[in-house]
């Protein structure tokens, strides 16, 4: 654990100030859930929480599936981070922070095909370049939760990949909710 030097009093109502400072290094929007420890120590731990950890396996499972029939790179992904990859080096992805660019566009709701190298969006900061990509986010209960992303470097993707992204992404929400 990594000390601040931030000190905050409870108030009235058992509530604490966040500091605006570590709410936008740890990405904390105004709404997010945060999940709340205790250790044995008397430690207080709040993290923040995310949904997609309740169907990692089913997004892990889901993820080598599409890969295996459809032959691109799959990346699948909360608003914060990846949480599972096929057909790519998985410790290059893997619990790596996603791009603003990408979360503006889960946010947009809209599943997009980019076979363009102008329209692409960059899936992490040290993201390689793609020929074509699909961005199909999780939608469940009408709040968004992440995205399906299918790649490839070596053919443009076409609206088979879109629907098999749409329907995988339709899937996860439903276990979501």
């Amino acid at each position: 654990m990594k000390a601040t030097g931030i000190v905050r009093r409870i108030d009235e109502l058992g509530r604490v100030v966040i500091p605006m400072e570590i709410r936008r290094t740890m990405k904390i929007r105004e709404g997010d859930p945060l999940e709340i420890f205790t250790d044995s120590n008397g430690e207080l731990i709040l993290r923040k929480y995310s949904p997609m950890e309740s169907v990692e396996g089913y997004a892990v499972f889901l993820a080598d599936s599409i890969a295996e029939t459809i032959e691109t790179g799959v990346i699948i992904c909360d608003k914060d981070v990846i949480v599972a990859v096929s057909n790519l080096p998985k410790k290059e992805y893997i619990g790596q922070n996603i791009t603003a660019e990408l979360e503006q566009a889960i946010e947009n709701r809209k599943t997009v095909l980019n076979v363009s190298e102008d329209k692409l969006v960059k899936i992490k900061f040290d993201d390689n370049a793609y020929r074509s990509q699909v961005i199909a986010p999780i939608l469940a209960a009408g709040d968004t939760y992440g995205a399906i992303i299918l790649v490839s470097k070596d053919r443009a993707l076409s609206d088979i990949e879109l629907k098999v992204a749409t329907s995988a992404a339709n899937y996860l929400g439903k276990q979501l909710t």
